[in-house]
């Protein structure tokens, strides 16, 4: 069979063809997918989400002590964003049976991809964490039909007195950030 190239496109349409993006909206320094290993047999799975150090840190990022692991539910519709830390890195995870659309903006004035921003799901597909740095932004959205869950694991203690959780507006990338994008 020929291969076609773009001149084999009719002219009212060739400049409307444009290429699927499968990427995350670019990477933001410092933040990283920590891969998991999600095994399967036929009474269930199994998936190992942290190991610790010898240390207390995070094998995988030893740099990382936790202190406090959190849950949250996010219902239907919900935009739960954009909030930052200046202390507190973070490490989320969403289960496999769950879907959440994740967001985030790099705010480091200093950071190499100040302003870059991500969007990504966690949930289905690989089973992996998203490790969050101090100062970049984040948020999630869950644009399905059914509540998802979402466990964290931080390096600081909450502080109702003194929380280290700032915001910025939900649309600081524009409203249409945190819709399914049509295509």
């Amino acid at each position: 069979m020929q291969r076609l190239d773009p001149t084999s496109i009719g002219d009212d349409y060739r400049s409307q063809v444009t290429v699927q993006a499968y990427g995350s909206g670019g990477r933001i320094d410092g933040v990283e997918f920590i891969a998991l290993r999600h095994l399967m047999d036929e009474g269930g799975d199994f998936m190992e989400l942290i190991r610790l150090n010898e240390h207390g840190a995070l094998a995988a990022k030893p740099d990382m002590k936790v202190t406090q692991v959190n849950y949250s539910r996010v219902l239907p519709g919900a935009i739960k964003a954009f909030h930052l830390h200046f202390n507190q890195e973070d490490v989320w995870f969403v289960p496999p049976t769950d879907r959440l659309l994740i967001g985030l903006l790099d705010v480091r004035a200093g950071s190499p991809t100040y302003q870059q921003h991500m969007r990504f799901i966690l949930g289905p597909g690989p089973s992996r964490m998203v490790y969050i740095p101090r100062g970049v932004a984040h948020g999630a959205a869950n644009l399905w039909g059914q509540p998802a869950q979402i466990m964290y694991f931080v390096n600081q203690h909450f502080s109702l007195e003194e929380p280290d959780e700032r915001r910025l507006p939900w649309d600081v990338c524009g409203a249409d950030f945190w819709t399914i994008q049509p295509g």
